[in-house]
C-alpha cells in the first residue's frame, strides 16, 4: 500500500535569530569592515590564515605586520587579532587577547568592533558577562548606522530579552538594516510581514524582502523564499522554484531547507520522486540536532530496503562533513 506524506504543516519561513546568547550563532556576528572613509580607509591588510580561510578582500598580510600595525592604532588590523583569537586559530590566542583587541578598535569608534565587543559581552567571553554594556556598544555602532547593529538590537526587542518586549521597534530597527543591506536583516523583516509582527501582514512583502536576502545567497532568505513558493503565499505558487532554492539552502547546511528537500524528494514536488534521496537529506538534518523530519524518516525507511536506507545514511554522514558549517571562519568577514 502506498504511503502518502503529509504537507509539513505551518509556516515553515523561520527568524533568524542571530542573538549574543548562543556560541555558535554569536560567532556570526564578528565581523572585520574597512571604514567608508577617513584616516583609515585604504586597503586592508589581513591577516593571513584568516584571509586564507575567508577569501577576504585586500592583501593578506603576516602576524607580525598585523600585530605592528594594530598597536600603531590601526583599526581593521586590531579587528583582525580579535577575529583570529575568538577563532583560537593559534595557542597564543584566547578570549581575552580577542577582549582587548576589539576593545581597542572599538574605543577608536569602528563599528564593526564595537559589535563584535557587544558579542564578547553578553556571552561573558573574556570578561565577566555585561548586558548593560552589550547594549551600550551596540547602540554606539547603530549610530554609526552599521547595518549589524541595527539588526542585533531588532531581536533583543524582538525577544523583550533586556528590554521591553516591542515588535514595531524590531520591525523599525530591522527595517534600517535591511535597506543598508544586511541580508539577515533582510530575513527577518521578511518574517515580521509573513507573520503580522511589528506591522500588518503582507504576504508580498515578505516574499520581497526574502528575495532581497536570497538574491545575495543568504540560505535563510533562499529557505523562505522557497516556503512561500511551495505555499503560494505572496508569489504564484511554483513546486519548481520553491525545489531550486531549497537545494540552494540545503547545500550550505540549513537544516530547515534539508528537511524541505528531502519532503520534495519524498512527494515528487518539483523533481522526480526519489525515497533514497529524500532520506539522506533528512537524515542529514537530523544528524545535525534539527529533530522536525523524523517523523518522515519514519515512514521512509518503511519504504525502504535496509542497504537503501544504510546507504543513505552514509550519504548523509558524508554530507554533513562537505557543505559549510553554518558557523564557519568565511562568515566573519564581508
Amino acid at each position: 500500500m502506498r504511503k502518502t506524506f503529509p504537507m509539513i504543516n505551518g509556516v515553515w519561513a523561520r527568524l533568524f535569530i542571530l542573538t549574543v546568547l548562543s556560541i555558535g550563532m554569536a560567532c556570526q556576528q564578528i565581523w572585520a569592515q574597512s571604514p567608508a572613509g577617513g584616516e583609515f580607509a585604504r586597503v586592508p591588510c589581513n591577516l593571513a590564515i584568516v584571509s586564507k580561510t575567508n577569501g577576504a578582500r585586500g592583501g593578506s598580510c603576516d602576524e607580525k605586520t598585523i600585530r605592528d600595525m594594530a598597536r600603531h592604532g590601526q583599526v581593521y588590523e586590531q579587528n583582525q587579532l580579535g577575529i583570529a583569537s575568538i577563532l583560537a586559530i593559534a595557542p597564543d590566542y584566547s578570549t581575552a587577547e580577542a577582549l582587548k583587541w576589539f576593545e581597542r578598535a572599538a574605543r577608536r569608534g569602528y563599528a564593526p568592533a564595537q559589535v563584535n565587543l557587544a558579542v564578547m559581552y553578553s556571552n561573558g567571553w573574556g570578561t565577566p558577562a555585561s548586558n548593560a554594556k552589550a547594549l551600550y556598544w551596540l547602540q554606539l555602532a547603530a549610530d554609526q548606522k552599521y547595518p549589524r547593529a541595527y539588526f542585533d538590537l531588532g531581536v533583543f526587542y524582538l525577544q523583550g530579552k533586556w528590554v521591553r518586549q516591542d515588535y514595531a521597534k524590531a520591525f523599525e530597527l530591522f527595517r534600517k538594516g535591511a535597506e543598508l543591506g544586511d541580508t539577515i536583516a533582510q530575513s527577518n523583516l521578511g518574517y515580521l510581514y509573513d507573520r503580522g509582527l511589528g506591522v500588518a501582514q503582507n504576504a508580498a512583502e515578505a516574499a520581497a524582502w526574502y528575495r532581497k536576502a536570497a538574491d545575495a545567497g543568504d540560505a535563510m532568505g533562499e529557505n523562505n523564499l522557497a516556503d512561500m513558493y511551495l505555499r503560494g503565499e505572496g508569489v504564484p505558487q511554483n513546486d519548481a522554484l520553491a525545489f531550486h532554492l531549497f537545494q540552494k539552502a540545503a547545500a550550505t547546511g540549513h537544516t530547515g531547507a534539508r528537511i524541505k528537500l528531502g519532503y520534495m524528494y519524498a512527494e515528487g514536488r518539483g523533481t522526480a520522486k526519489d525515497l533514497e534521496t529524500a532520506f539522506m537529506w533528512i537524515s542529514a538534518a537530523t544528524c545535525a540536532g534539527d529533530r522536525r523530519g523524523e517523523y518522515l524518516l519514519a515512514s521512509l525507511r518503511g519504504q525502504l530496503t535496509a542497504n537503501q536506507v544504510e546507504k543513505a545514511e552514509e550519504l548523509a554522514r558524508n554530507l554533513r562533513l562537505s557543505p559549510e558549517p553554518p558557523v564557519s571562519a568565511k562568515m566573519l568577514l564581508p
